[in-house]
């Protein structure tokens, strides 16, 4: 079959948009963070592009989209991309290999980026590098090809357009797992630690927002009207729930946050990433207004509980990944990509939804929880508290805002 070159541009501007949502995650959760680790956290961010994406090229794209191993795991056939080049690969006939290589590489990079949630104001930057190399290889790699790869869950019939499961739950909960194993920062819970700077979160919104697009229409991976969809669901989805979010942080604190309508919008990108390909427009917004009411609420659980988790990573891509897995399974139209879900007849589908969604939960938060602590107890993962005090811009950078 001959190459698109329709669909050559069109995944070469998603795989651009996909990559602008790494950096974007450091301007959102740097904003939130204290003025004295600002810098830190976009440098996770946008070190986590560059680490992943020679990580992705040596081994982790071979890892998650080699042959199948077992159901677990891809073999090394492209190891450091071999065979990977201009003909079309394995997961589309429409593109390069190597193009496919580079749109998933993106995906990679923006998940590690979400995973600082976890440990915001208090990591050691040598500890992370060790940890976000092993992560990557060991949880998302595997996550990968289990869902998109040909492995177990697909095989047990789970979808996940463009990464409600492999992007959204595995970050989430590995955050929650890491926020644990770290411990809280100090003063927390007994001083306020306000955001530095809302209009740098709400840049990163936009960033993210904007580049979402490519994250979930470009996974069409054609320029077609399955594309189309995807970018209509997402941007119904992120609306509504970016007003529902507002509108219900509203009625409870009496004034219409700015954060949290940015929050929102990032719950409803999360929540319609494994639907978009697969739902209506209509059945998006419904999707996306339980996520800003659900999400919003289990913030605040999280922030009665003490837990310091701040960002938000677990409440927002953690348990916003899992409802829109679930919700996938219960409102996939065949009108619109040939699945139906509980809505339509199809329990299969809802079934195999709730598998792929649990075992990733699981996985995630369990092997992060361990290969962090195997990271503390070797090289320590957290900063001296006197390095906390003086804040992280300074103690692992020497540089300050």
């Amino acid at each position: 079959m001959v190459m698109d070159s329709g669909a050559i541009a069109w995944v070469l501007a998603s795989t651009a948009l996909v990559m602008i949502m790494t950096p974007g995650v450091g301007f959102f959760y740097g904003g939130l963070v204290r003025k004295k680790n600002f810098i830190d956290m976009i440098t996770l961010s946008f070190v986590a592009f560059a680490l992943v994406s020679i990580q992705w090229v040596l081994i982790g794209y071979s890892l998650a989209f080699g042959p199948d191993v077992g159901g677990f795991i891809g073999n090394l056939q492209y190891l450091g991309l071999n065979g990977v080049g201009m003909d079309p690969g394995p997961y589309s006939t429409l593109i390069p290999g190597m193009l496919y290589m580079v749109f998933q590489l993106v995906f990679a990079t923006v998940t590690m980026a979400i995973v600082t949630s976890g440990f915001a104001e208090r990591i050691k930057f040598s500890a992370y590098l060790v940890f976000a190399l092993l992560w990557t290889t060991i949880v998302y790699d595997p996550l990968a090809h289990w869902v998109w790869g040909g492995g177990w869950t697909a095989q047990f019939g789970s979808i996940d357009f463009a990464g409600g499961t492999v992007v959204h739950i595995s970050s989430g909960f590995a955050a929650l797992a890491l926020a644990i194993v770290i411990g809280k920062r100090v003063g927390y819970g007994k001083y306020a630690m306000e955001p530095a700077n809302i209009p740098w979160s709400i840049l990163g919104a936009v960033l993210l927002w904007f580049g979402w697009f490519g994250f979930n229409a470009g996974s069409a991976v054609a320029a077609n009207g399955l594309a189309v969809n995807a970018f209509v669901t997402t941007n119904t989805a992120t609306a509504a729930a970016a007003m529902t979010w507002l509108l219900v942080s509203w009625a409870h604190g009496g004034k219409p946050s700015s954060l949290g309508f940015i929050s929102g919008a990032v719950a409803g990108l999360v929540a319609i990433t494994p639907a978009a390909g697969y739902v209506t427009p209509l059945a998006s917004i419904v999707i996306g207004a339980v996520a800003g009411v659900m999400c919003y609420g289990i913030m605040l659980w999280r922030q009665g509980k003490g837990i310091d988790e701040s960002l938000d990573a677990w409440a927002v891509h953690g348990m916003g990944g899992l409802w829109g897995a679930l919700a996938t399974g219960i409102f996939a139209s065949a009108a619109v990509n040939g699945y139906s879900g509980l809505l339509e007849g199809n329990v299969h589908q809802f079934i195999a939804q709730i598998v792929g969604a649990g075992s990733a939960v699981i996985y995630a938060f369990v092997v992060t929880y361990i290969l962090a602590t195997i990271v503390d107890k070797t090289i320590g993962l957290r900063v001296t508290e006197e390095e906390e005090y003086v804040g992280l811009d300074i103690s692992q950078h020497g540089e300050r805002a």
